[in-house]
Order: structure tokens, then C-alpha cells, then sequence
């Protein structure tokens, strides 16, 4: 695995990258470097919305001339390993990275809730991006959107309740998924490999989703 600063070249990929909407994951095996590296780049030069390459190698060369170090990331702040940590985890989980950092960064706000100008500003990335991030949110049960009728915004709220709607929403959709393969069997036919796999995959999908959904309301009272 190479070492040192990235070169310039390598800043061009990620710029690349960026526009292809590759992870930063991705763009680190593509490169070859840790992911680690690509995500302090990004977050040292202008985000993944405002990233440039030129400006980034201009940059970096100008810190070198005068002798001073980077400026530290927020994510080396005390607690903010940690943060990108939970980041990588809700990455590698499916969550794709915008919408992971606007989730994790309401899941440690002190009260829970941020308006979109806040996670904008906080994150610096486009207004679009943070829209883009929270409707996902919204529409799986992490979060839900409220509504200040004095200032006429929406603001993000997440709390102990989303857990459980999370997964309700989750296992609803998974139960969808179940009843499309069990209505399959018959164009395929019963008795066809074809269908008797469907047959199975159905099963078992909708004995999965409906425990899910039993237990979600037993321990519901776990989240008063």
C-alpha cells in the first residue's frame, strides 16, 4: 500500500470519484490507500459537495511551505473517532455515507433534533444533499420531520421512538417481498425448481419479517 501525501493524480480520482458518487471506501481501494485517508482529504477540502483537486494539492503545499500541520478534522475532536466510527458501521450496514453522517449527527445532538440549515452548516455540504439524506429518514422511520409553525421550517427530530418504527417499517417491507415471491410460485409453477425455491425464499421472508414485527412490539416498552 503506497505512502506519503496524495499526489496530485490521485486527488483527480477522488474528485472523479466523488462526481460517480463512489464510496469513499471505494474510491480508497480503487487508489489503494486506507479510507481513512480519502475521508480526512475530503473533510480537510471542502466536503464531498465542494471537493476540488486543485485546490486541495494547492493547499496541501502551502501547509508544507509554512511548516504547519492541517487543520484538525471535527471528527478529531474528543468523541469524534468515535463518530466516524458509527459512521463506517452505518455504512457497511447499507446506509449510503450522506445520510449515515446527517443521521449520526442527529443521534448525538443533545436533544435530539436539528434543522436542515443546522445539519448544512454543521456538516458544510450542500442544502440539496442534507434534503436528499433526511427524506431517506423520513421514509424508513429513522427520523421524523416536524414542523415550527413561528419560524416556518422543518426541523429533524430523532428519538427513542424511531427505533422502533425503524424496524417496523423494515420488516413491513421485507414482508411486501415475501408475499411478491410467494404469488410468483404460480407463474412458475409449484412443482417447477423455479417455484419451489420462490415457495421457500417466501417462507422463510415472511416467518423472518412477522418475528421481527412480534418482537418490535414486545419490547417496545423497553424504548418508554
Amino acid at each position: 500500500m503506497p505512502g506519503g501525501r496524495l499526489t496530485q493524480r490521485e486527488r483527480q480520482h477522488i474528485a472523479a470519484g466523488l462526481a460517480g458518487k463512489l464510496s469513499y471506501a471505494e474510491i480508497a481501494r480503487r487508489l489503494d490507500r486506507p479510507t481513512s485517508t480519502i475521508s480526512r482529504e475530503i473533510a480537510r477540502n471542502g466536503g464531498p459537495g465542494g471537493y476540488r483537486p486543485q485546490q486541495a494539492q494547492l493547499a496541501t503545499v502551502q501547509r508544507a511551505q509554512r511548516g504547519t500541520p492541517a487543520p484538525p478534522r471535527a471528527a478529531e475532536a474528543p468523541g469524534g473517532t468515535m463518530e466516524e466510527e458509527i459512521i463506517e458501521l452505518a455504512v457497511r450496514s447499507g446506509l449510503p455515507r450522506m445520510t449515515a453522517r446527517v443521521h449520526v449527527d442527529l443521534l448525538l445532538s443533545e436533544d435530539g433534533r436539528r434543522t436542515a440549515a443546522e445539519l448544512t452548516r454543521r456538516l458544510k455540504v450542500s442544502p440539496a444533499s442534507v434534503s436528499v439524506a433526511v427524506n431517506f429518514l423520513v421514509e424508513h422511520g429513522y427520523v421524523r420531520r416536524e414542523r415550527d409553525p413561528l419560524r416556518r421550517r422543518d426541523i429533524y427530530v430523532v428519538d427513542d421512538d424511531a427505533w422502533y418504527h425503524s424496524i417496523v417499517i423494515s420488516s413491513r417491507q421485507t414482508l411486501e417481498a415475501a408475499q411478491a415471491s410467494t404469488a410468483a410460485v404460480q407463474t412458475y409453477g409449484p412443482e417447477s425448481p423455479v417455484g419451489q425455491r420462490l415457495a421457500k425464499v417466501g417462507a422463510f421472508l415472511e416467518q423472518v419479517s412477522l418475528d421481527m414485527l412480534e418482537s418490535a412490539d414486545r419490547c417496545r416498552r423497553l424504548l418508554a
